[in-house]
């Protein structure tokens, strides 16, 4: 796909400064931009490889006053970054505009879709399922039985989603996500064996959730396990039954959160946090990366370490524990010379 200078302006609501026909198929960074590149200059730290580039066309913030001569064509707009985010998720959206249905695939006949769908070769739809207005189910994703999906659904290859699964408007379904995996319920037994329990519940995803590669989230065992508005989920993450995570929550990479937890709204989870099940977690919570958090958090705290606590203190505590051996070497020479006496 190629889009000329005067094009990208009009997209962004921009102005061309140089040749408004020169046109671009690929997108690049302005250390590495070639010829049919566009880049972006937002952090003033990069500008010197303004004058250097190679890349035909270059989003530059409207105040930006060259210093040296340049060859790229300008397009001015208001934020550079922010428009440069705004063309990226443009290119995807064409990149990804596919319709119709390939074949082989498998839709059951009690399943309905609506207008604009997009079945991807070797997909397979379950019994009684319902999928809204212009939904993109990519190769080999699997839909269970029961399962309703909204409008603007975007499901990529490899995904699988498990019977009675709700997802709401404007979601995106990264490859290999599992949604609706039994949860993990077992009751010991006296012998030390372990008895397999029914999950009978679902998976609730409101509108406009992302949910990364490879994360998993498990059905409940009664009643849902739900992921509300906005929630946004990197890869590789656990989040086991019946748990609820609150609106505009995001969380990194190889986290897991077992069961029953609930976190609030606008918090923000670094990677490789582990958290306890059947424990509150409050709003506008922030919890560093490789945190252990095993009670209930109130609300605005900011966490750090395992167990976890308040990120202050542990910075406090970390430079005490650097100097441990020093301390400890100073408390035994102290102890020595009580014992020479």
């Amino acid at each position: 796909m190629k889009f000329t200078a005067s094009q990208i302006a009009g997209i962004l609501e921009g102005e061309v400064q140089g040749d408004p026909e020169i046109s671009v198929h690929t997108l690049a960074k302005i250390e590495e931009g070639e010829a049919g590149s566009l880049t972006f200059l937002a952090n003033p730290k990069y500008t010197p490889h303004l004058y250097t580039t190679k890349s035909s066309i270059t989003i530059v913030n409207n105040d930006f006053v060259p210093e040296k001569e340049y060859t790229t064509t300008l397009i001015r707009v208001e934020d550079a970054y922010q428009s440069f985010a705004k063309l990226l998720s443009y290119y995807d959206q064409v990149k990804n505009d596919k319709n119709g249905i390939e074949q082989p695939v498998y839709v059951d006949e009690s399943s309905v879709y609506g207008d604009g769908i997009y079945l991807g070769a070797f997909s397979y739809i379950g019994k009684n399922v319902t999928i809204g207005k212009n939904a993109k189910i990519y190769p080999n994703a699997y839909i269970s039985d029961n399962v309703r999906i909204g409008d603007n659904v975007s499901i990529f290859s490899g995904a699988k989603i498990c019977s009675d699964s709700i997802i709401g408007d404007n979601c995106v379904i990264h490859t290999g996500v599992i949604i609706g995996s039994d949860g993990f319920g077992f009751s010991p037994n006296a012998d030390g064996t372990f008895t397999k329990i029914p999950q009978i519940g679902n998976v609730i995803l409101e509108d406009s959730v992302d949910v990364g590669a490879g994360t998993t989230i498990d059905r409940a065992t009664m009643g849902s396990t739900i992921i509300r508005k906005g929630v946004k989920l990197d890869n590789q993450i656990q989040i086991a039954h019946n748990v609820e995570i609150g609106e505009n929550t995001v969380i990194a990479a190889q986290t897991g959160i077992a069961g029953s937890a609930k976190i609030g709204k606008n918090c923000m989870i670094g990677g490789q946090v582990g958290i306890v099940g059947h424990i509150v977690i409050g709003n506008n919570v922030r919890i560093q990366a490789q945190s252990g958090i095993g009670k209930n958090i109130k609300d605005n705290e900011v966490l750090q370490g395992s167990p976890a606590m308040n990120y202050g203190d542990f910075n406090k505590s970390y430079v005490h524990f650097r100097n441990l051996p020093k301390i400890v070497n100073g408390i035994n020479n102290i102890e020595k010379k009580f014992d020479d006496k």
